[in-house]
């Protein structure tokens, strides 16, 4: 059983196979990494990398970000040199995490969009 805060969180986790959630999963951070490839064309100090489920991104002034899957608990997990380690659960088709309520797309896109100035979305992320 899942808890955060007092609360079981575990009938709010979507529930998925390992296969379905390997493919969202992986679905996922090519979304991230494509929507990168985009920022990169106009912001030539960010540089990243995705390879066997894991995305490295590092960008100044910020520092280095690394998101990767976790098979065991069908999470992923966020060590951001700003906000921290996050753990993120996919709550209706969205990765969350559970103590604030935050979204992975969000808090990165926020991030990163204040350290290269401008006001990033990731648009075709969650969908």
């Amino acid at each position: 059983m899942n808890h955060t805060e007092g609360h079981d969180v575990s009938q709010k986790i979507d529930t998925l196979s390992d296969s379905q959630y390997s493919r969202v999963a992986d679905e996922y951070l090519e979304s991230i990494s494509d929507e990168l490839d985009l920022l990169a064309e106009d912001h030539d100090q960010l540089d990243f990398e995705l390879s066997h489920g894991v995305l490295n991104i590092t960008i100044p002034p910020n520092g280095s970000y690394v998101i990767n899957k976790q098979p065991p608990n069908k999470q992923i997990w966020l060590s951001s040199p700003l906000s921290g380690p996050k753990r993120f659960d996919l709550v209706g088709g969205k990765w969350t995490y559970l103590r604030d309520g935050t979204q992975l797309s969000n808090l990165l896109a926020g991030e990163l969009g204040e350290a290269v100035g401008i006001d990033l979305q990731f648009e075709s992320v969650d969908q």
